[in-house]
């Protein structure tokens, strides 16, 4: 009876001993696996307390500054050509010439048209009224002096007649006179009062007034003539000449296209949060294959393009060579200032993060990795600014970080001693 009550016991306590037993042989095989990992060799470097300079790159396309699309303002053949597409021009230059026969024709007979008049009014106003008010004026001042001159004789006359001394027939001879040299006077009045009346002045402003409208006439009609010389506005290179000689210029079509090719703009759509950092003048480079040039910024849009989020920035620098080519792609370095005192690591220290952002991978002083989220700031070269998730004198892993756990043994190497270790691998 005692027998048949203890033996369950025994078998229970037989399997809790077993079960015990695996339990602990389990975690002792965990511990010497975990043991016997292999370190994972990585190159470490320190974290920095450092000033960073802020250098924002993106992709921009190449522009010139200066461009001109000539269209000729008559329609007419040309006649000549005097450059070719590829030639370099300067400001003012005949570039070509164009059918303009008819043109000058017109602009002749305007210009005897234009003397015709003007010789009509220097007539009017100098040869005709000037001389006429001459004598008109001269006439009456002559008619005041016969007038005195009559007036005295028959005063006298009239005298000596009171005292006997002179005969009546002589004194009326006088008074004759002087009604005679009055009347001339008053005639002499009349007409320098007619030469200066408002039918004269009306006269010399319409002779002016015919001047003035040939004149105007010859000016449309020589510029019209000028028109079929084609001149360049600015100093370029020909980047564009569709029409042959001989053929039909038209004045709504393009007969030149003229690009300055000293200096370049290039423009690029920045995020906005890059973009807020930049100012008008900023200093800058344009890199461009085999070639890069320094400029500034000129144009810091003041709003968003709606369709790509982005501002619009404008770099403009020269390019005395032409090395750069317009309507290509080209890389703009724009240096946007420093901060002082950042958290600095190198970028290669930088991985993605399974769950969304950026971390990096610290070797702790217990031989493991550690995974850290970080926040980055501003990027300049291969340095990276951190805001927050490293400190300064933390060792961010920068080789062999790639596809490390949170937690799995390291080895810090040299980049010397990794190099030995992948020669011996391949080995």
């Amino acid at each position: 009876m005692s027998i048949k009550l203890y033996l369950p016991i025994t078998v229970v306590c037989l399997a809790a001993l077993v079960a015990c037993s695996g339990k602990q042989d389990t975690k002792a095989a965990k511990t010497n696996a975990a043991e016997s990992e292999p370190a994972t060799p990585v190159q470490v470097e320190a974290a920095k307390k450092e000033g960073i300079q802020r250098i924002i790159t993106a992709e921009a396309v190449l522009y010139p500054l200066k461009q001109a699309t000539i269209v000729p303002k008559i329609s007419a053949p040309v006649q000549k050509f005097l450059v070719n597409r590829g030639d370099r021009v300067h400001e003012g230059q005949l570039l070509a010439v164009l059918e303009s026969r008819d043109l000058v024709a017109a602009a002749e007979e305007s210009k005897s048209l234009y003397e015709q008049a003007e010789a009509t009014y220097e007539t009017t106003t100098e040869a005709t009224m000037l001389e006429d008010l001459t004598k008109a004026q001269a006439d009456v001042e002559s008619a005041r002096e016969g007038l005195d001159s009559a007036k005295r004789v028959y005063d006298s006359r009239l005298a000596l007649l009171h005292e006997g001394a002179l005969a009546q027939k002589l004194v009326e001879d006088a008074k004759v006179a002087l009604v005679q040299a009055q009347s001339q006077y008053t005639t002499a009045q009349q007409h320098l009062k007619a030469l200066q009346t408002v039918s004269q002045l009306e006269q010399r402003k319409a002779a002016q007034a015919q001047m003035q409208a040939a004149k105007a006439h010859y000016n449309s009609a020589a510029v019209q003539a000028l028109y079929a010389e084609i001149r360049s506005p600015i100093k370029g290179v020909v980047a564009d000449r569709p029409l042959n000689l001989g053929e039909m210029a038209s004045s709504g079509s393009p007969l030149f296209s003229i690009i300055d090719t000293s200096r370049v703009i290039a423009r690029a759509n920045l995020p906005v949060q890059e973009a807020v950092a930049i100012r008008v003048a900023d200093k800058a480079k344009i890199t461009g294959p085999g070639v890069e040039v320094t400029g500034k910024v000129t144009v810091v849009s003041p709003s968003v393009d709606p369709s790509s989020t982005t501002v619009g920035v404008w770099v403009e620098a020269p390019d005395p060579k032409g090395c750069l080519k317009l309507g290509t792609t080209a890389t703009v370095s724009i240096d946007a200032g420093s901060i002082s005192n950042a958290v600095v690591v190198p970028a290669a220290a930088i991985l993605s993060s399974d769950e969304g952002g950026e971390k990096v991978m610290l070797a702790g002083s217990d031989g493991l990795a550690h995974e850290s989220k970080v926040k980055l700031g501003i990027r300049s070269g291969d340095q990276v600014q951190i805001l927050n998730g490293v400190n300064p004198g933390d060792q961010v892993i920068t080789q062999g970080a790639l596809g490390l756990d949170d937690k799995a043994k390291i080895r810090v190497v040299k980049a010397e001693d990794n190099a030995t270790d992948e020669a011996g691998k391949h080995e």
